[in-house]
């Protein structure tokens, strides 16, 4: 990720604020403004995973990108066997 950073304005609810700020000063997290970037990170990286997820499975109900698969499988099949064939040597 890039070290450049944006401000934004975020509305938290009082009590998950105080909870940050208590973890904050008792050392669990560096500081509330961590934490939060760290928290949306993570959250980011789940939604990019389900999106993955949907495509994939929408490509895998395609028929042509089933067939288009099967055939680049087909024309990569000789270059696998020889390729782990060299290995078990």
């Amino acid at each position: 990720m890039s070290r450049k950073t944006k401000n934004f304005t975020f509305s938290l609810p009082p009590e998950l604020l105080d909870r940050l700020k208590k973890h904050a000063r008792e050392g669990y997290i560096p500081t509330v403004n961590s934490a939060v970037k760290e928290a949306i990170e993570s959250y980011v990286v789940q939604i990019d995973k389900e999106y993955l997820y949907r495509q994939m499975k929408e490509a895998a109900d395609n028929p042509d990108f089933v067939e288009d698969l099967e055939t680049t499988m087909a024309d990569f099949s000789y270059v696998d066997y020889e390729t782990t064939r060299e290995k078990k040597k």
